[in-house]
């Protein structure tokens, strides 16, 4: 699968007369999605969403300490203004002179894209508006899609995800990878620093105990990964057709939706991600896929965490190749079947979940030669 690189212009500091109109206008539209929906994520996402929503306003690094008081108190001043803005209407933004829709994200870019600027809008989970301004780091084209990396970015909301897809543009989102990054970093490091696969990923990507992760190494490993997420989900998306986005629309903000989308997420996995994965020269995205499955898509597919342990201990990822193709039909099926039956009727509860996982032939354990000590292949598997 090749990518091939697009020209981006380089932004001056004229190139956009109506820059800081146009970031006070998509922030306030990010506030007004904020308003709506911020308190619908559980206490302790909200509470780490806020903290480092608080160091991207304030300009601070991700792992700078925190002065507890100055954070409270913006937390207050935040949830007033979002108070103030419930019942607020999204604003049109303004390029040379016309308004455009917030949604229009292909009008908007078009505009933008000479300018070394990129934006985008979209819906996330339980139907929430998504939207984002930052500067465009580079543009690639992918088979008729164009895949937008962004760096700084000078609008956004509490949410972030660091990657989205929609009619033809893929974007993903450095500053929200690396947070990310630095947030599966930190987690790890609390847990006592285990063996597991995080541990694996840092010592794939050249982690020495003694100096600090190199996060920069990991947030350029995991912007492919997230790439190829998304052509995966584009392909998904081709697969199963507007019954699949009809189908969503019935279901947000609903525990039926965040099985839908772990379904396709897992599909969009096995056509494009995983594969893509594993035939890369360097293991430490794959460590840090492994490292970050959990939740629902880890409970509906437990197969993929044990096809991983078998790898380990294999020192060969022979064992996850084996998994792709099965459990891509797999997927695929059973999105379709989904999108076939009324929700009310699917196997969402905890206890129905086995009902969806796949059913694959068992990996044969296989006898592996070890790799003498200091072998790259005991470096990344052992």
């Amino acid at each position: 699968m090749t990518r091939t690189p697009a020209p981006v212009p380089s932004p001056t500091a004229d190139s956009c007369p109506e820059l800081a109109q146009l970031i006070a206008r998509v922030q306030r539209n990010c506030d007004i999605a904020d308003a709506r929906f911020a308190g619908n994520a559980t206490l302790c996402i909200y509470l780490l969403e806020m903290r480092e929503f608080y160091r991207w306003e304030q300009g601070q690094d991700l792992q700078a300490e925190l002065d507890r008081q100055a954070v409270g108190d913006w937390v207050i001043a935040r949830e007033q203004h979002w108070e103030a803005l419930e019942d607020a209407e999204l604003e049109p933004l303004i390029l040379d002179g016309i308004a455009h829709d917030p949604f229009d994200e292909e009008a908007i870019n078009r505009k933008l894209a000479a300018r070394g600027l990129a934006y985008g809008a979209g819906y996330g989970q339980g139907g929430r508006p998504v939207f984002f301004l930052g500067r465009l780091d580079h543009l690639e084209a992918f088979d008729g899609y164009r895949i937008h990396i962004v760096g700084e970015e000078l609008a956004r909301d509490l949410a972030a995800p660091p990657a989205m897809s929609r009619e033809g543009r893929i974007f993903v989102r450095r500053e929200s990878v690396r947070r990310m990054v630095v947030e599966a970093v930190e987690a790890w490091q609390a847990r006592g620093r285990p063996d597991d696969g995080m541990g694996r990923a840092l010592r794939a990507y050249g982690h020495d105990p003694d100096h600090a992760p190199p996060l920069e190494r990991m947030v350029d490993g995991e912007l492919e990964a997230a790439v190829w997420h998304e052509v995966g989900e584009v392909l998904a998306g081709n697969f199963l057709g507007p019954a699949w986005q009809e189908c969503l629309s019935e279901v947000l903000g609903t525990r039926e939706e965040r099985v839908l989308r772990a379904v396709r997420d897992h599909l969009a996995d096995m056509l494009v991600t995983l594969p893509a994965l594993l035939s890369g020269t360097g293991d430490g995205s794959l460590h840090l896929y492994f490292a970050r499955l959990g939740g629902l898509r880890a409970a509906l597919f437990p197969q993929l965490h044990d096809a991983y342990e078998q790898a380990i201990r294999e020192e060969s990822p022979e064992a996850i190749r084996r998994l792709v193709v099965p459990a891509r039909e797999h997927w695929l099926a059973t999105a379709r079947e989904l999108l076939e039956q009324a929700p009310e009727h699917w196997p969402a509860a905890d206890h129905q979940l086995p009902a969806l996982q796949p059913v694959l032939p068992r990996s044969p354990v296989t006898k592996t030669d070890r790799s003498p000590p200091g072998a790259d292949s005991a470096d990344r598997w052992g």
